[in-house]
């Protein structure tokens, strides 16, 4: 049975994918900041293929603590699901610096932060795989919007490279996925997105499965459509 760690399981995209793996077949473990009431049911349906775990990503000691938990364990996937808004429809001279800082270490700092805790979880031929968006892709920046959102993303990008490269040596048999969901009809995307979870976490969860074991570092999109970063 294939296993997945599931890094931000409890609302939104990350409970999706948490219900589509045990759709597949698969046994997850899923982390939580705090209680999580959709999560915690689900784990009560699937009770020998869920585990659930608490832990703040932006925490450095609540990640410590869940490596040491974790460290016998090995997935085949190690997915990094983390991700906040702030400055929407704001001037970045406008935006507090609380708000730059959080987002910045929510969206970019911790998940590679995490990822290098929990490598060693990750089986040989495994998949580390980092929620991101089209818009981390510099090239294609041609209307500004989201600019600070649209910057943490462009920062994991490249955050998620320097982890590949760090990496490289010690641990080649890695796949590692930048991966953008489209614009779900989440807390995030609104009400007027284009796609459902149910659409995009089928076909994240195909995107995954189709590059697993490839050993290749891509920018991909749910339909597994190469983005340029």
């Amino acid at each position: 049975m294939k296993r997945a760690l599931i890094v931000g399981g409890s609302r939104g995209l990350g409970l999706g994918l948490v219900g589509e793996h045990l759709k597949r077949g698969w046994h997850v473990t899923a982390t939580m900041r705090s209680s999580a009431p959709d999560l915690e049911a689900l784990a009560r349906a699937n009770s020998t293929r869920l585990s659930l775990e608490r832990a703040d990503v932006t925490r450095q000691d609540e990640i410590v603590a869940l490596a040491d938990r974790l460290r016998s364990e090995r997935y085949d996937l190690l997915f990094l699901n983390a991700g906040m808004m702030a400055g929407r429809n704001t001037a970045l001279a406008d935006v507090p610096d609380d708000d730059i800082v959080s987002i910045f270490l929510t969206n970019a700092i911790s998940p590679v932060r995490v990822a290098d805790r929990l490598i060693s979880t990750v089986a040989p031929g495994g998949t580390v795989a980092f929620m991101s968006s089209i818009l981390g892709s510099i090239s294609t920046n041609d209307d500004g919007r989201a600019e600070l959102y649209r910057a943490s993303k462009a920062a994991l990008n490249s955050l998620m490279l320097s982890f590949r490269a760090r990496h490289r040596a010690g641990r080649p048999d890695l796949t590692v996925l930048a991966v953008h969901p489209g614009v779900v009809r989440t807390s995030m995307g609104g009400p007027s997105a284009p796609l459902d979870i149910a659409t995009s976490v089928t076909g994240v969860s195909n995107v995954l499965e189709q590059r697993a074991g490839s050993q290749g570092t891509y920018f991909v999109d749910y339909r597994n459509e190469i983005i340029p970063w």
